[in-house]
Protein backbone atom coordinates (compact mmCIF):
# COMPACT_ATOMS: atom_id res chain seq x y z
CA UNK A 1 0.00 0.00 0.00
CA UNK A 2 0.95 3.65 -0.81
CA UNK A 3 -0.43 6.89 0.95
CA UNK A 4 0.93 10.12 -0.59
CA UNK A 5 -0.13 13.28 1.46
CA UNK A 6 0.51 16.60 0.07
CA UNK A 7 2.24 19.53 2.07
CA UNK A 8 3.53 22.95 1.34
CA UNK A 9 7.40 22.55 0.98
CA UNK A 10 8.77 24.01 4.31
CA UNK A 11 6.54 20.81 6.04
CA UNK A 12 9.05 18.58 8.11
CA UNK A 13 6.84 15.71 9.37
CA UNK A 14 9.53 15.08 12.36
CA UNK A 15 8.79 18.03 13.71
CA UNK A 16 5.20 16.38 14.27
CA UNK A 17 5.91 12.71 14.45
CA UNK A 18 8.80 13.04 16.62
CA UNK A 19 9.06 9.28 16.64
CA UNK A 20 9.12 8.76 13.14
CA UNK A 21 12.51 7.32 10.96
CA UNK A 22 13.08 8.60 7.60
CA UNK A 23 12.71 5.70 4.77
CA UNK A 24 15.92 5.15 2.60
CA UNK A 25 16.71 3.69 -0.78
CA UNK A 26 19.83 1.87 -1.97
CA UNK A 27 21.75 3.60 -4.27
CA UNK A 28 25.12 2.70 -5.92
CA UNK A 29 25.37 0.25 -2.70
CA UNK A 30 24.62 2.98 0.13
CA UNK A 31 21.75 3.31 2.17
CA UNK A 32 20.43 7.10 0.86
CA UNK A 33 17.28 9.01 2.04
CA UNK A 34 14.17 8.31 0.61
CA UNK A 35 13.08 11.58 -1.19
CA UNK A 36 9.70 11.83 1.06
CA UNK A 37 9.17 8.51 2.54
CA UNK A 38 8.79 8.13 6.75
CA UNK A 39 7.85 5.25 9.02
CA UNK A 40 5.70 6.68 11.73
CA UNK A 41 5.96 2.40 13.37
CA UNK A 42 8.71 1.35 15.23
CA UNK A 43 11.34 0.52 12.30
CA UNK A 44 15.30 -0.83 13.04
CA UNK A 45 17.75 2.24 12.37
CA UNK A 46 20.80 2.33 10.88
CA UNK A 47 23.05 3.55 13.76
CA UNK A 48 24.96 6.18 11.54
CA UNK A 49 22.54 7.57 9.37
CA UNK A 50 19.97 7.19 11.49
CA UNK A 51 17.52 6.23 8.49
CA UNK A 52 15.61 2.95 8.12
CA UNK A 53 17.69 0.43 8.09
CA UNK A 54 15.69 -1.33 6.04
CA UNK A 55 14.88 -0.31 2.34
CA UNK A 56 11.65 0.88 1.76
CA UNK A 57 10.72 -1.88 -0.78
CA UNK A 58 12.10 -5.00 1.90
CA UNK A 59 10.81 -2.54 4.24
CA UNK A 60 6.96 -2.94 2.87
CA UNK A 61 7.64 -6.95 2.61
CA UNK A 62 8.10 -7.29 6.08
CA UNK A 63 4.78 -5.13 6.79
CA UNK A 64 6.30 -2.12 7.58
CA UNK A 65 4.54 0.85 6.50
CA UNK A 66 5.29 4.04 4.82
CA UNK A 67 3.94 7.06 4.09
CA UNK A 68 5.31 9.82 1.37
CA UNK A 69 5.12 13.59 2.56
CA UNK A 70 5.16 14.90 -0.30
CA UNK A 71 6.40 19.05 -1.11
CA UNK A 72 4.06 20.32 -3.62
CA UNK A 73 5.55 23.61 -3.95
CA UNK A 74 1.85 24.87 -5.67
CA UNK A 75 0.14 24.74 -1.75
CA UNK A 76 2.91 27.49 -1.07
CA UNK A 77 0.34 29.82 -2.72
CA UNK A 78 -2.45 30.01 -0.56
CA UNK A 79 -3.05 30.30 2.91
CA UNK A 80 -5.68 28.15 3.77
CA UNK A 81 -8.00 24.95 2.74
CA UNK A 82 -10.75 27.15 2.91
CA UNK A 83 -8.96 29.08 -0.28
CA UNK A 84 -8.09 26.08 -2.19
CA UNK A 85 -11.83 24.38 -1.53
CA UNK A 86 -13.38 27.99 -3.01
CA UNK A 87 -11.10 28.15 -6.24
CA UNK A 88 -11.35 24.04 -6.84
CA UNK A 89 -15.27 24.96 -6.86
CA UNK A 90 -14.84 27.96 -9.22
CA UNK A 91 -14.69 27.42 -13.16
CA UNK A 92 -11.70 27.87 -14.29
CA UNK A 93 -10.55 29.72 -17.82
CA UNK A 94 -10.74 26.68 -20.00
CA UNK A 95 -8.79 28.73 -22.87
CA UNK A 96 -5.57 29.17 -20.59
CA UNK A 97 -5.09 25.63 -22.26
CA UNK A 98 -4.61 26.70 -25.63
CA UNK A 99 -1.81 28.71 -25.61
CA UNK A 100 1.28 26.55 -25.31
CA UNK A 101 2.98 29.23 -23.04
CA UNK A 102 0.60 29.05 -20.42
CA UNK A 103 0.61 24.77 -20.44
CA UNK A 104 4.54 24.92 -20.01
CA UNK A 105 3.77 26.27 -16.61
CA UNK A 106 1.74 23.50 -15.57
CA UNK A 107 2.40 20.75 -12.86
CA UNK A 108 2.96 16.51 -15.07
CA UNK A 109 1.73 18.85 -18.44
CA UNK A 110 4.32 20.91 -18.93
CA UNK A 111 5.65 19.54 -21.65
CA UNK A 112 2.38 17.81 -23.47
CA UNK A 113 0.90 20.56 -25.15
CA UNK A 114 -0.06 18.71 -28.16
CA UNK A 115 -2.02 16.20 -25.82
CA UNK A 116 -3.96 19.05 -24.48
CA UNK A 117 -4.31 20.41 -27.73
CA UNK A 118 -5.83 17.00 -29.39
CA UNK A 119 -8.35 16.27 -26.17
CA UNK A 120 -8.89 20.03 -25.32
CA UNK A 121 -9.97 19.60 -21.70
CA UNK A 122 -13.24 21.29 -20.12
CA UNK A 123 -13.13 19.67 -17.18
CA UNK A 124 -11.29 18.07 -14.22
CA UNK A 125 -11.62 14.32 -15.72
CA UNK A 126 -10.60 15.61 -19.12
CA UNK A 127 -7.48 16.79 -17.55
CA UNK A 128 -7.20 13.51 -15.79
CA UNK A 129 -7.29 12.15 -19.25
CA UNK A 130 -4.84 14.28 -20.51
CA UNK A 131 -2.61 13.04 -17.76
CA UNK A 132 -3.33 9.17 -18.09
CA UNK A 133 -2.55 8.89 -21.80
CA UNK A 134 1.35 10.19 -21.91
CA UNK A 135 2.06 7.39 -19.32
CA UNK A 136 4.23 4.59 -20.29
CA UNK A 137 2.24 1.90 -22.08
CA UNK A 138 -0.59 4.49 -23.08
CA UNK A 139 -0.17 7.15 -25.75
CA UNK A 140 -0.98 4.89 -28.41
CA UNK A 141 -4.47 5.38 -27.47
CA UNK A 142 -4.11 9.14 -27.96
CA UNK A 143 -4.57 8.69 -32.22
CA UNK A 144 -7.70 7.11 -30.99
CA UNK A 145 -9.34 9.66 -28.67
CA UNK A 146 -11.39 11.77 -30.30
CA UNK A 147 -12.94 8.57 -31.92
CA UNK A 148 -14.16 6.68 -29.31
CA UNK A 149 -13.49 8.73 -26.20
CA UNK A 150 -15.64 6.79 -23.49
CA UNK A 151 -13.72 3.52 -24.51
CA UNK A 152 -10.43 4.92 -24.19
CA UNK A 153 -11.08 6.71 -21.02
CA UNK A 154 -12.09 3.06 -19.64
CA UNK A 155 -8.95 2.08 -21.05
CA UNK A 156 -6.13 4.48 -19.91
CA UNK A 157 -7.54 3.39 -16.12
CA UNK A 158 -8.12 -0.59 -16.56
CA UNK A 159 -5.80 -2.30 -14.22
CA UNK A 160 -3.08 -4.65 -16.00
CA UNK A 161 -3.49 -8.34 -15.25
CA UNK A 162 0.09 -8.28 -14.82
CA UNK A 163 0.76 -6.42 -11.45
CA UNK A 164 4.10 -5.30 -11.84
CA UNK A 165 2.80 -3.57 -15.04
CA UNK A 166 3.21 0.15 -15.19
CA UNK A 167 -0.69 1.43 -13.36
CA UNK A 168 -1.65 4.88 -13.72
CA UNK A 169 -4.39 5.19 -11.00
CA UNK A 170 -7.43 7.03 -11.95
CA UNK A 171 -7.17 8.59 -8.53
CA UNK A 172 -3.80 10.39 -8.99
CA UNK A 173 -4.63 11.82 -12.22
CA UNK A 174 -8.11 13.45 -10.57
CA UNK A 175 -5.90 14.73 -7.78
CA UNK A 176 -3.23 15.83 -10.05
CA UNK A 177 -5.88 17.56 -12.70
CA UNK A 178 -7.52 19.39 -9.44
CA UNK A 179 -3.36 20.91 -8.90
CA UNK A 180 -3.63 21.57 -12.45
CA UNK A 181 -7.06 23.92 -11.91
CA UNK A 182 -5.38 25.70 -9.23
CA UNK A 183 -2.92 26.21 -11.48
CA UNK A 184 -4.54 27.65 -14.11
CA UNK A 185 -6.36 30.48 -11.53
CA UNK A 186 -3.11 31.38 -10.79
CA UNK A 187 -2.23 31.73 -14.07
CA UNK A 188 -5.66 34.20 -14.53
CA UNK A 189 -4.61 35.98 -11.20
CA UNK A 190 -1.10 36.56 -12.83
CA UNK A 191 0.74 34.76 -10.47
CA UNK A 192 1.91 32.36 -11.87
Amino acid sequence: MDIDIDFKTNFNPLDYFKEGTEACIVKDGKLQRHPAGVYLQAIPKDPISGLAAIPHKEAEALGYFKIDFLHISLLDDFESKAEIRTLLEMEPDWTILESRENVEKLFQLGRQFDVVNIIKPKSIDDLGVCLAIFRPGKKHLLQHYTANKEFIREELFRKPDDEDKYYFKKSHSLAYAMNIVLQMHLIKAGIL
